[in-house]
């Protein structure tokens, strides 16, 4: 018997065939995303002109250059999630000052971003391709951060009592709470909104990628560039070329990377799935079968598993006990801080009221105002019916793994198709049937930010606890009573968390959806979006500052009257654990 075992244990150890091709797989990957890194900081000098071509032969190169933004864009977010996002749902200060910020952040349109990241990357990285490289994925950032850090807070701050208790009872630390117990609860979330954020991003590679500020223009290498120049030369075949290897791209990463993480993530679910069918891939299937990429996957586990129980930090008893000592003195330190944030915003509004009023009159403030009013109204009703129709959508997809097994690509796929390439269509039918702008225009807005809803969704439906599911079942609970009991309060913290974010992308989207193309045909919807676009490709500044300081007094305004109230009541009565 003893021999038996060690010939097995020697037999695991020997290399397969399925080793040899995955060792192609890994390395092709890390070759091919480093050749991209290096074309990265090739020489560059400020109004030259990179040429894209549209050779669908350079579609490959262009694809890699895309994907590796938004692959770094994508770790820089998740630094980001782990830090400043834990840092809201820890600490109740904090969480005052950063909910807020995200929210407008989320909201400011990237091309106001453009229009400062631009300047100042290009002066650190000057001579170098990497300044606009730089502004690009800072971009990317922005459009991937948001919802993945309002999703993993809330899932934080949703964690179950029972998870809770263990973690007291095993006096946890600080740190190995965190590690073992809040951030595996929070992984399938973590990873859907991950999709979501990649998928979504690519929306906005087309602004990334082709740059228009202060009428000088940056064109990088990408599909981005490629579709703005497709559009620009109103190239029906270019366009259908970018769209086929965006399916390719988009099937190859999931398959390499989305899959194998979806799978993964399923073993931290608090709860079994309602079918216990597990999601499959060939790249996992292969790594399956290869046996020394299993070690080597067992050997980072064990490091991870060390660095996770690491004993750093205040056990729970103890802050609490801290917590009463320091109560009186910290009050006083947090009324001290909270004034001074006052007076530093008060001053920083004041001086902006100040900069812009010197060359822009006061009628002309009510005006943009109103705008603001047009693309607000847009964005609340495109919200409701997005709403009305992704909600039912999203659970009976999320409770059936099956049907999200089957969709999932589906869905990332169209999440991630650029609604600018649906906008040349839109306006030859407008100008065709002499259809009204400010109507047919609108439904653009939300085509690259419904997604949020629907994924989010998906992922509060997934992890709907068995128990309930068949309870209703016994009960013979159905129909209206079936949603309004079980369905609809089980996803209502993940709904919350993707309308608020699909808000401020459908914020962020006016900017392009209010103005478009094709060809030499440009359309201007009445709105805010289209107010920012007009003079940020002309330069004005002041104009600009105006434009993105009523966006984000109109968001700051309704976080204050709707999604705030709304994350609360998720928190205090709609959690299932």
């Amino acid at each position: 018997m003893l021999k038996i075992w060690r010939n097995n244990q020697l037999s695991m150890w020997r290399p397969n065939i399925w080793d040899v091709l995955a060792f192609i797989i890994v390395i092709a990957v890390f070759v091919i995303l480093a050749y991209g890194a290096t074309e990265m900081a090739t020489p560059y000098k400020i109004g030259q002109q990179l040429p894209i071509h549209l050779d669908p032969k350079y579609l490959p190169y262009y694809a890699l250059r895309s994907v590796l933004r938004l692959l770094i864009a994508m770790v820089f977010s998740l630094l980001f999630t782990f830090t400043v996002a834990t840092l809201a749902a820890k600490n109740k200060h904090a969480e005052r000052i950063i909910l807020p910020a995200i929210d407008i952040l989320q909201s400011v349109p990237i091309l106001g971003f453009l229009s400062i990241t631009v300047v100042v990357f290009i002066a650190i990285f000057p001579n170098s391709l990497l300044g606009p490289e730089f502004a690009a994925i800072f971009v990317i950032f922005t459009s991937q951060v948001w919802n993945i850090a309002l999703g993993f807070y809330q899932s934080l701050k949703t964690v179950p009592f029972e998870l809770k208790e263990a973690s007291n009872i095993f006096h946890l630390s600080a740190w190995q709470r965190f590690w073992r117990v809040e951030v595996p609860f929070a992984v399938p979330s973590l990873v859907w909104n991950m999709m979501l954020s990649m998928s979504a991003s690519w929306f906005f590679v087309v602004a990334s990628e082709a740059i228009t500020v202060n009428n000088q223009s940056i064109l990088l290498p990408g599909i981005g560039s490629y579709i703005a120049v497709a559009i620009q030369h109103a190239d029906k075949v270019a366009v259908g070329y970018s769209i086929l290897t965006m399916l390719i791209v988009i099937l190859l990463y999931d398959q390499l990377l989305f899959r194998p993480l979806v799978q993964w993530s399923e073993r931290f679910k608090f709860e079994s799935n309602i079918d216990d069918k597990k999601t499959s891939s060939l790249f996992v299937s292969l790594l399956n079968r290869a046996h020394l990429i299993q070690y080597v996957g067992q050997f980072f586990g064990l490091f991870f598993n060390l660095l996770a129980n690491l004993n750093i930090g205040h056990k729970k008893e103890v802050l609490i006990q801290e917590e009463k000592k320091r109560t009186q003195g910290r009050q006083y330190v947090v009324w001290v801080w909270y004034g001074l944030l006052f007076l530093v915003c008060a001053i920083a509004v004041v001086e902006l009221a100040d900069f812009i009023f010197k060359v822009i009159s006061l009628h002309t403030a009510l005006h943009v105002m109103l705008l603001g009013v047009y693309t607000g109204i847009r964005v609340f009703v495109l919200i409701i019916l997005c709403s009305l129709v992704w909600v039912p959508v999203g659970v009976l997809i999320g409770i059936n793994p099956k049907l999200t097994a089957i969709i999932q690509p589906i869905a990332q796929f169209l999440a991630s198709f650029p609604a600018n390439l649906l906008f040349p269509v839109v306006v030859i039918a407008i100008i065709k049937f002499h259809l009204n702008v400010e109507i047919w225009t609108t439904p653009l807005m939300i085509l690259g930010t419904q997604w949020y809803i629907l994924f989010n969704v998906i992922a509060g439906a997934s992890t709907l606890p068995k128990e309930l599911y068949l309870a209703t079942k016994n009960f013979n609970v159905k129909g209206w009573l079936w949603w309004k009991r079980f369905a609809l309060p089980g996803v209502f913290p993940y709904f919350v968390t993707g309308a608020m974010t699909a808000a401020g992308g459908a914020w962020n989207a006016s900017i392009v959806a209010e103005v478009v193309s094709w060809g030499s045909h440009t359309l201007r919807a009445t709105g805010l979006g289209a107010y920012i676009a007009t003079y940020t490709a002309s330069g004005n500044f002041p104009k600009i500052a105006l434009g993105i300081a009523v966006m984000c007094l109109f968001v700051l305004v309704l976080n204050r009257l709707i999604w705030q109230p709304l994350y609360r009541l998720a928190e205090k009565r709609y959690q299932l654990y």
